[in-house]
């Protein structure tokens, strides 16, 4: 995708008021832009200088800004949007894991080790496009969807329902869906893998997957019926990240047009436990601050 599309992207999501907050970071000490009115201190520069909002985003003071906030009694959707909040906290994260050896690892409910794989995480991370991706994931998931659809069941029209939340019941409109809107689909299993294991990784390891569960996620991936049994005794964390990689790879392989946005889907696919992870350490230290948390605890 490159610096200047994935900048691009950016600045669709931002509010007006998102990036008066980020040219107040531009203007400031250390800043390239002059303080005043107009253009330099709404912000609508950055929407034409995808190279320099990207810049912004990066700059250590955006973060800041985008915290003090709450500190300012505003609250962080007082000024800055969900997205921009999101994007902000990935930033930091990629700053944090630079100057790491290693980050911790779940083995269980509450339970750490270290592992000294920082370095493949600062891998994903290093490329604007991914670190877009993850922030994308983040706001997509601050309303989720539901509802209910008709299916043919043994010869009969039922009504089933479906949660973006629970992906036992998403998988089913596969079933139902025309070929066409498979991709979408597809790409939604893996979105709601890739942020329960990220965010709920204790949730997605104890409630999303019973045995039955495990079987049915398994047939609609499509797996050979020799790859079920070993795959349905895995531990639940590393099933969903097989399920998630496979379903982004079926949303990529299944799209009309390979556009750039799609070429991103696939290198989360083949990099699905590095995205995890980030998410992982993007939870422990932002999302569920006391008075502050985005996500509610999906029901069991």
């Amino acid at each position: 995708m490159g610096p200047e599309l994935a900048g691009r992207e950016y600045a669709g999501h931002l509010t007006d008021a998102d990036l008066r907050l980020l040219a107040a970071v531009a203007a400031g000490p250390a800043g390239t832009q002059p303080a005043g009115t107009g253009p330099a201190a709404d912000g609508s520069w950055l929407r034409g200088d995808p190279v320099a909002l990207l810049a912004v985003l990066e700059h250590p003071g955006t973060f800041d800004a985008v915290m003090g906030q709450d500190q300012a009694g505003a609250g962080w959707t007082g000024l800055a949007s969900p997205f921009l909040v999101f994007a902000v906290f990935v930033q930091r994260a990629a700053a944090e894991l630079a100057a790491v050896g290693h980050v911790p690892e779940r083995t269980g409910p509450r339970q750490r080790v270290p592992l000294f794989d920082a370095g493949a995480l600062r891998e994903f991370l290093a490329e604007p496009e991914r670190r877009l991706f993850l922030a994308e994931l983040l706001a997509s998931f601050t309303r989720v969807a539901s509802g209910r659809y008709r299916s043919r069941v043994g010869g009969r029209m039922r009504t089933r329902r479906f949660s973006e939340l629970d992906p036992v019941r998403l998988a089913g409109l596969l079933e139902a869906v025309p070929q066409a809107e498979r991709p979408g689909v597809y790409r939604r299993l893996g979105d709601v893998t890739l942020f329960l294991t990220g965010v709920f990784p204790d949730y997605a390891a104890t409630a999303v997957l019973g045995p039955v569960d495990a079987a049915r996620l398994l047939r609609a991936a499509g797996l050979p019926a020799a790859q079920h049994e070993r795959l349905a005794e895995a531990p639940a964390i590393e099933l969903l990240e097989h399920l998630g990689a496979r379903w982004y790879r079926a949303s990529r392989d299944l799209a009309p047009i390979p556009t750039a946005r799609i070429a991103v889907v696939g290198e989360v696919a083949d990099r699905f436990r590095q995205a995890r992870r980030v998410l992982n350490h993007i939870a422990d230290r932002y999302l569920f601050l006391p008075g502050s948390s985005w996500f509610t605890q999906p029901a069991p």
